[in-house]
């Protein structure tokens, strides 16, 4: 019933700055808690940040917090994430992610949809 499509990564300096963006289709976005997982090969796929239904409210992984930022638009159907201060280790696919339930679901990975994922590469 939903569908996520992220787009914004790319290849990017250490130290630079990027925004993602995921757009969601369906008539029942704002029921969801949104949020950004990333996922480097042959590591698990970890939490990055949430947000619940409003977006007044936001949860970060500690490895980003104070670099990244989510928002919601919940008239455009799309959820951002803008990455500053970005390291090597942020180097991953990133993908979007709804939860019906609650946000502390979606921090655990108890997901309903997730997107196709966008890669994100920062150089040295």
């Amino acid at each position: 019933q939903v569908q996520l499509v992220e787009s914004g990564g790319g290849l990017v300096q250490a130290g630079g700055s990027l925004r993602l963006s995921c757009a969601a289709s369906g008539r029942t976005f704002s029921r969801y808690f949104m949020g950004w997982w990333r996922q480097a090969p042959g590591k698990e796929r970890e939490f990055v940040a949430a947000a619940t239904r409003s977006g007044s409210s936001t949860y970060y992984a500690d490895s980003v917090k104070g670099r990244f930022t989510i928002s919601r638009d919940n008239a455009k159907n799309t959820i951002y994430l803008q990455m500053n201060s970005l390291k090597p280790d942020d180097t991953a696919v990133y993908y979007c992610a709804a939860a019906s339930v609650s946000t502390p679901d979606l921090v655990a990975g108890r997901v309903d949809y997730w997107g196709q994922g966008t890669q994100v590469t920062v150089s040295s």
